[in-house]
């Protein structure tokens, strides 16, 4: 099935399996200008094909082969969308309205990323549109009462989007039908150098001048710790390798983009590649951005014949702060029956010459 919106903006989507009784689609949006690859699997983005300053077109994000592949061999959770609760709960346990909920523990003692199996894992029911400046696919997904240990029915849309000027858009919308939590974000991994080597050589800024510290686990403390002056600090550009350097480790912190919740679309990073001249800027309603620089991709055998190694690609996850629904003091992931939850992100692509 082919759709054109007037000669330029295209999407195309095949069938490819088959799981759980779903059919699973790979789909291609097209500009004239980049491409973007995604599946109602996961609501995986499965690459971003962009030009460098030659014209010359590159994939952007860790892949996998073939959609199927991702059936089984997704532990990253590459370019997913991640949920029920993207990122961490301490202990795999909550209190909403004086009731206390036990999620599946997936990561040591806590939850990560939705409990054994999220929304990255799941087959979303997808549709095809088109509009005058983008095309699309949207995918609802229903998370019922219970699964992986939350309450309530959750009613999930996510639309997916590339524009005629080269913005893939994202929007979360949920609703439920008990008090429940909800943060959902993708879990995109970049390289912007087309995958060529690791993310040492970019360029990152990031609009946030603090982050929330963790402990045991990587579990927030609760505070709330300024940068300036740490090796956490990209309020100016930095460059990446030499921040690691600095950390003597591997990024995977959330930082402060907003105070509190608000429906305000902010900038909160850029990423350049100075070699190929790649740009990406990232929006977000979200009052948090999680900085993770695949520290732990070890000998990942990717697309392309391509291995994978710590440090090959930086993720910027648009999100809620981690454990909130434990952290009393941080913006709220709490969702009530008659409320929405509406979260959406946008990584805008370009070149510097």
């Amino acid at each position: 099935m082919v759709i054109k919106e007037s000669a330029v903006l295209s999407i195309k989507g095949e069938k490819v399996g088959m799981l759980d009784g779903e059919d699973v689609f790979h789909y291609t949006l097209d500009n004239g200008k980049m491409q973007v690859e995604m599946t109602n699997y996961g609501g995986i983005i499965s690459r971003i094909i962009v030009p460098d300053n030659n014209g010359k077109l590159e994939n952007v994000v860790l892949a996998l082969e073939e959609i199927p592949d991702y059936f089984t061999k997704n532990g990253p959770y590459l370019g997913a969308a991640v949920g029920r609760y993207a990122n961490r709960i301490g202990k795999g346990s909550f209190t909403l309205d004086g009731e206390t909920f036990h999620t599946t523990k997936n990561n040591g003692e806590n939850t990560l990323h939705g409990g054994a199996k999220g929304f990255g894992a799941k087959v979303w029911k997808p549709e095809i549109y088109k509009n005058e400046n983008a095309v699309g696919v949207k995918m609802t997904y229903l998370s019922v009462d219970g699964e992986e240990g939350f309450p309530g029915n959750l009613e999930t849309t996510l639309w997916m989007e590339l524009t005629a000027d080269n913005k893939l858009k994202l929007r979360f919308e949920s609703t439920t039908d008990k008090p429940t939590v909800v943060n959902l974000t993708n879990h995109s991994y970049f390289n912007l150098s087309g995958i060529s080597g690791d993310v040492r050589d970019h360029q990152l800024q990031i609009f946030a001048d603090a982050i929330t510290p963790t402990g045991p686990g990587q579990i927030p403390t609760g505070e709330v710790k300024r940068v300036a002056g740490t090796p956490f600090d990209f309020q100016t550009p930095k460059n990446l390798g030499a921040q690691l350097d600095a950390l003597g480790e591997g990024f995977d912190h959330n930082y402060v983009t907003k105070r509190a919740n608000s429906s305000e679309l902010i900038k909160i990073a850029i990423v350049k590649h100075p070699e190929s001249g790649r740009v990406m800027e990232v929006f977000s309603t979200a009052p948090g951005v999680q900085l993770y620089t695949s520290n732990h991709m070890r000998d990942f055998e990717g697309a392309e014949g391509k291995v994978y190694h710590p440090h090959w690609a930086l993720c910027l996850e648009p999100e809620a702060w981690p454990d909130s629904p434990n952290k009393p003091n941080f913006p709220s992931t709490n969702l009530f029956p008659g409320e929405k939850y509406d979260h959406e992100i946008v990584y805008e692509f370009g070149v510097e010459k």
